[in-house]
């Protein structure tokens, strides 16, 4: 079965990520707000991806200085639904 995980972002551009997971692997993300080219690139790179591996990859990585980004709230918020 596949679960929707709706995640509110914080300090970033985007504003809102909704996850698609299935028995621990995305299926799906799509971003609202931010970097349209890049968020796709995102989403499409872990689509497939086990969500573990996924944070594992994503976690901490920081635009300008933010102390977040768009793949880090993404991590944030797989690492909750886990």
């Amino acid at each position: 079965m596949i679960r929707k995980i709706t995640h509110t972002c914080a300090g970033t551009c985007s504003r809102q990520i909704d996850i698609f997971l299935e028995d621990g692997v995305i299926r799906d993300v799509r971003f609202t707000g931010g970097c349209h080219g890049n968020t796709q690139g995102v989403a499409a790179l872990v689509r497939g991806m086990r969500a573990d591996e996924a944070v594992a990859r994503l976690e901490g990585i920081d635009c300008h200085g933010k102390g977040t980004s768009c793949p880090d709230q993404l991590a944030r918020a797989l690492k909750t639904a886990l």
